[in-house]
C-alpha cells in the first residue's frame, strides 16, 4: 500500500507538467492563454517574461522535489523494508546548502524584478515640458463598483468641471495613460488583466497607475481583492478606442451629464 501513495504522489508533478505543456504547445490548445489574456499594452511583455521565469524556476523546483518525494516514498515503503527504525542527527553540510540554495534564489528574483518594479511602480511618464502626466481620471473602489471621475477642460481632478461614470472607463489608444485610483471603504485592487495592471486599493490612500494601450478594443475591469459579499459583481469595462472617437464619446457623455442636472435642478425648484 505504500508503493501506492508513492505512485500517486508520482502523479502530481507529472500532471502539472502534462498540463502546462498542453497550455504553451499551441494557440488552440483549450488551456492556451489560460495565465494571461491578450497583452495589448507596451509594457506587458516585461510581466509576462518575469512571470514566465519564476514560473521556470519555481517549476524545476517543484519537479525536482515531486522526484524526491516519490523516490523516497517508494525505496523506504514500511512493508517493503521491515527493518527497524533508524534515527539521525541529520547532515550539517546538507543542511546549510539547503539554507543557502533557496536564500540564494529569492535574492537572484528580487534583484531580476527590479527593472520591471521601476517601470511599472517608480517610472512615472513624463509630458513634452519633462513634468510628470497628469491623471486622465480618477478611478475609486466602492463596493461594490467603480466610480470613474475624469478631469474637466481644467485638467484637474476634483472640480466642478469634472465627468463622472460608474464602471465604464474610457481611454484614447497609443497614449501614455495616467490613473489616480483609490477606495472608498475596503480593500479593493485594481485589475486590468489585458494591460497587466494591478494595484491593491487603500482606502485614503491616493495611488497612481500608468501603461499605454496599443489596441482598440473593449477589456474588462476586475476586482481581485475579496472585498464583500459582491465582490464577484464587481466588475467594470473599459473601452480603448482612437482619440477621435474617445473625444466624440466624451462629448456627448458631457452633454448628458449637463442636461441630467438641469433636469435636476427644474424639478428642485
Amino acid at each position: 500500500m505504500g508503493r501506492f501513495w508513492s505512485l500517486l504522489f508520482l502523479l502530481v508533478p507529472i500532471l502539472g507538467v502534462g498540463v502546462f505543456a498542453c497550455a504553451i504547445m499551441t494557440n488552440s490548445a483549450p488551456l492556451y492563454d489560460h495565465w494571461f489574456p491578450e497583452d495589448i499594452s507596451a509594457h506587458g511583455y516585461v510581466i509576462d517574461n518575469l512571470f514566465n521565469s519564476i514560473m521556470y524556476l519555481t517549476g524545476f523546483i517543484f519537479i525536482g522535489t515531486g522526484i524526491a518525494l516519490f523516490w523516497f516514498l517508494w525505496k523506504y515503503d514500511a512493508a517493503k523494508d521491515p527493518g527497524p527504525v533508524k534515527f539521525s542527527h541529520g547532515n550539517h553540510t546538507l543542511e546549510v546548502v539547503w539554507s543557502i540554495l533557496p536564500a540564494a534564489t529569492l535574492l537572484f528574483i528580487a534583484i531580476y524584478q527590479m527593472n520591471a518594479w521601476a517601470d511599472v511602480k517608480l517610472m512615472r511618464p513624463m509630458d513634452d515640458q519633462g513634468q510628470p502626466v497628469r491623471p486622465i481620471a480618477e478611478v475609486m473602489g466602492r463596493q461594490f463598483e467603480w466610480r470613474i471621475r475624469y478631469a474637466g477642460p481644467d485638467e484637474v481632478l476634483g472640480t466642478p468641471d469634472d465627468l463622472f461614470t460608474v464602471n465604464d472607463l474610457h481611454l484614447p489608444v497609443g497614449e501614455e495613460v495616467v490613473l489616480q485610483i483609490n477606495s472608498m471603504d475596503v480593500l479593493h485592487s485594481f485589475f486590468l488583466p489585458n494591460l497587466r495592471i494591478k494595484q491593491d486599493l487603500v482606502p485614503g490612500m491616493r495611488q497612481f497607475v500608468w501603461f499605454k494601450p496599443l489596441k482598440s478594443g473593449q477589456y474588462d475591469i476586475i476586482c481581485a481583492e475579496l472585498c464583500g459579499w459582491g465582490h464577484y459583481k464587481m466588475k467594470g469595462l473599459v473601452t480603448i478606442e482612437p482619440q477621435e472617437n474617445f473625444d466624440r464619446w466624451y462629448a456627448q457623455t458631457e452633454a448628458e451629464q449637463l442636461k441630467d442636472a438641469f433636469a435636476v435642478s427644474d424639478e428642485e425648484e
